[in-house]
């Protein structure tokens, strides 16, 4: 597929459209029941208007920063999402390099089909597990070892899927993975395969393999469990937030699984600022879930949050160009950041106040 004509996120939207099999893009695209909450994490990112500053005398513009102390080369980083080689030969190492290549973060998914070690033997720096704490907790202390052994940086553990969110897209296809593909960091583990049912297999795995009852005390296990410093990702409330990080949490992921799991759920930009409220300069904040734009990533950093992470957007470019179309989504939303600073008076990410959202 010609790629030169692929200006912007949504256009890699409609080209993985194109590409994709039904069941495998509804997978990708889907959210809970009616989806909502899926489409106001776009639609509340695009409602908010920039009160953008003139005469401010910007030249280059610095984009780099730091997450928990680790250098990136821009705020906006990949998020866990799970079975990349529905995409492409090349899945989650694709992505991976895709993110090296940018200098920013990777978070790889529980539930890849590639086994961990070969990705974060691909991968660049930092580089994090995203955990899901199952039923079995010697499945999660073995996945928490082999991602400490395999040179992961940091643990982020969701806590927004005790359950699987109806996703009605997934029970009309059937949703399973192909032959030959597999969780393959569970497989070792016995728990590799998605089973073949009426309905969506996902939700019967998570169903027969996830923590229905995640207290605090999953939290204060894997905090004890591990040296390695652990990100929640799944908050919404201020509240919660600061929990977590009484809890030892050393940051929080303002998510709502990308309108996947409780539908009419706040979208992520209406709940980031009582988190950024809530937790102060306690922890770093990230926030996913509809970011389209680089204008978006420019408002959550005014917002409150330390950088952004895209899921679905780097599936569309694995979808249409394997790790190169991974690579162009980075560069554009790199690309399209870098302008809205300017257009904004913004020099350095410093200067992305929340000023620029107000009158």
């Amino acid at each position: 597929m010609k790629t030169q004509h692929l200006l912007n996120v949504s256009d890699y939207a409609l080209a993985a459209r194109e590409i994709l099999e039904q069941g495998c893009l509804d997978y990708y695209e889907g959210g809970a029941l009616d989806e909502i909450t899926l489409s106001e994490n776009t639609a509340g990112w695009q409602r908010l208007p920039l009160y953008y500053r003139v005469l401010a005398g910007v030249g280059s513009r610095q984009l780099q920063t730091t997450i928990l102390g680790q250098p990136i080369a821009m705020p906006i980083a990949v998020a866990p999402t799970a079975f990349h080689r529905l995409a492409c030969g090349g899945g989650e190492i694709a992505t991976a390099k895709a993110a090296k290549a940018a200098g920013t973060l990777f978070v790889l998914s529980s539930l890849s089909n590639t086994a961990m070690e070969a990705v974060f033997a691909e991968a660049g720096t930092p580089r994090w597990f995203q955990l899901y704490i199952y039923k079995d907790r010697a499945v999660t202390a073995e996945l928490v070892k082999r991602a400490e052994a395999a040179g992961a940086e940091a643990i982020v553990l969701t806590v927004d899927a005790p359950g699987l969110g109806t996703r009605e897209r997934d029970t009309r296809n059937s949703f399973r993975l192909p032959d030959g593909l597999r969780v393959e960091n569970l497989t070792p583990l016995g728990k590799g395969d998605v089973p073949e049912v009426e309905g969506s297999g996902l939700a019967a795995y998570v169903q027969a393999n996830f923590k229905a009852d995640l207290s605090y005390a999953d939290l204060d296990w894997l905090c004890h469990a591990t040296s390695l410093p652990v990100i929640v990702k799944g908050v919404v409330r201020g509240d919660d937030a600061t929990r977590c990080v009484e809890h030892g949490a050393k940051a929080v992921v303002v998510s709502n699984h990308g309108g996947r799991q409780l539908d009419t759920a706040v979208a992520t930009c209406e709940a980031l600022p009582h988190v950024a409220d809530a937790v102060g300069s306690s922890c770093e904040i990230y926030v996913d879930g509809g970011i389209r734009r680089g204008s978006d990533v420019l408002k959550a950093i005014a917002i409150g949050a330390r950088a952004v992470l895209v899921g679905r957007p780097i599936l569309w470019g694995l979808s249409v160009g394997g790790e190169q179309g991974a690579a162009r989504i980075l560069d554009i939303l790199r690309r399209e950041l870098d302008e809205a600073m300017l257009l904004c008076g913004c020099t350095t990410l410093g200067d992305i106040t929340p000023s620029l959202l107000r009158p």
